[in-house]
């Protein structure tokens, strides 16, 4: 049984606003130009993180995205699954209305089949029967909710089993300014006005917003601040708003009997790589992944969210041998050839960790070593083109290592799932 989740009046507020203000702001005729790619939910990604490339591509995977909202993780996995001829379907669940049509109109213009909508609340999941999941997605959702705690265990008892999540919470030092900006207007736009007069307040303020406000410092929010009214609303105005750090949102899926596969992208949870001093490396080697998740997280100030793939405590299913000659690498979205052009002169890639550019070291025969991954070959493919290349095995072996490792951690080059 899972346990009853109750609302209080932000919990109401909350439920008005996304009425009045769906978010994110979405055009569905804009679903005929181009396809939003993020994570969590992406397939690839699910495929890897929750299912560690062993689950069979032909296996039907049943999805649930508890939020919806206007469906961007939603129209992202149906898409895919439906290009790829995944069996399944994907199953979103947002209790407004309003959001739930724009999110219809999207998969109506895709002509996408695999995806249902039902209107209802994380809280009554019991009432709803809507059985068991591969996989959940509940992106941007908990940090809002009156009892996270008890909706994500909730969420935990609708997991099948082997089943595992993707998860999104806000972060607090990433998101330096905001929650000033909030204070000033809980007292210059009261959650007892109606949502338009509120958002009339807010943009007066952000007309007159000092300069040195930390808002105008944070460049971590020109997806809010340039996406309208529903945008707006939702950073400034929203009436509840948690931040996690990491730690605390680990502790979170303790508490709900879960545990990461991976933090994302892997790479930015460790603290190595923003401090090259081989003293301080030392001393980072010495702590584990949870307290270098926290000096990283303390370190770069930027994370404004934590996204997450987790399962049930002790069920991660690790992948196989990226070393294995019977591996399929595949490249997550962009082709290995492209990647192999961002690479400088120097051998290093720029990567982009939100604001911060980190500049990520690899071998030099990965320029030529990308464009060969195509979801097809298999990694003993590559080391005999490479060979033909004066590359002999043991050299191939040392250079895929590192590679495969560092695109891995940048979440950039996984392994394919078995057909």
């Amino acid at each position: 049984m899972t346990m009853p989740v109750e609302t209080d009046t932000r919990d109401t507020e909350l439920a008005a606003q996304y009425e009045a203000y769906p978010y994110p702001e979405r055009n569905p005729q804009d679903e005929t130009k181009r396809l939003l790619i993020g994570s969590p939910s992406h397939l690839r990604e699910i495929d890897y993180w929750v299912f560690g490339a062993r689950r069979s591509r032909s296996k039907s995977l049943r999805a649930l995205v508890a939020g919806c909202g206007t469906g961007d993780g939603a129209i992202m996995l149906a898409t895919q699954m439906a290009r790829s001829g995944r069996p399944g379907e994907v199953v979103c669940l947002d209790r407004s209305q309003r959001a739930l049509s724009i999110a219809q109109a999207r998969a109506t213009t895709r002509k996408l089949e695999n995806i249902r909508f039902i209107q209802g609340s994380l809280s009554d999941l019991d009432s709803l029967k809507l059985g068991l999941f591969d996989y959940i997605d509940c992106c941007g959702v908990l940090h809002h909710l009156p009892h996270p705690a008890a909706t994500l265990k909730n969420l935990e008892q609708s997991l099948a089993p082997q089943g595992g999540m993707g998860l999104m919470v806000y972060a607090p030092y990433g998101r330096t300014g905001v929650y000033m900006l909030q204070e000033a207007l809980e007292q210059l736009a009261p959650h007892t006005e109606a949502p338009a007069a509120r958002l009339d307040t807010a943009k007066r303020v952000m007309r007159s917003l000092p300069a040195t406000a930390w808002l105008r410092q944070n460049g971590n929010f020109g997806d809010h601040l340039s996406g309208g009214d529903a945008g707006l609303y939702d950073l400034l105005l929203n009436p509840r708003d948690r931040s996690y750090t990491i730690g605390a949102f680990l502790d979170l899926l303790n508490g709900a009997g879960l545990e990461p596969s991976c933090l994302m992208e892997p790479a930015r949870y460790d603290p190595a790589l923003f401090l090259p001093d081989p003293r301080l490396r030392n001393r980072i080697g010495a702590l584990d992944w949870r307290e270098k998740a926290i000096v990283a997280e303390a370190l770069t100030g930027n994370m404004a969210t934590h996204v997450a793939y987790v399962v049930r405590q002790g069920a991660r299913t690790p992948p196989p041998d990226f070393n294995d000659f019977h591996a399929v690498p595949v490249m997550r979205e962009i082709p290995g050839i492209e990647l192999a052009k961002q690479m400088r002169a120097d051998h290093t890639l720029p990567f982009a960790f939100g604001t911060l550019v980190v500049p990520i070291p690899l071998p030099p025969q990965a320029r030529g070593l990308l464009p060969l991954i195509d979801g097809k070959q298999t990694v003993g493919d590559l080391a005999a083109i490479l060979s033909t290349r004066g590359v002999p095995e043991d050299k191939f072996r040392k250079i895929w290592k590192e590679t495969f490792l560092t695109l891995e951690s940048l979440n950039r080059v996984l392994l394919q799932s078995p057909l």
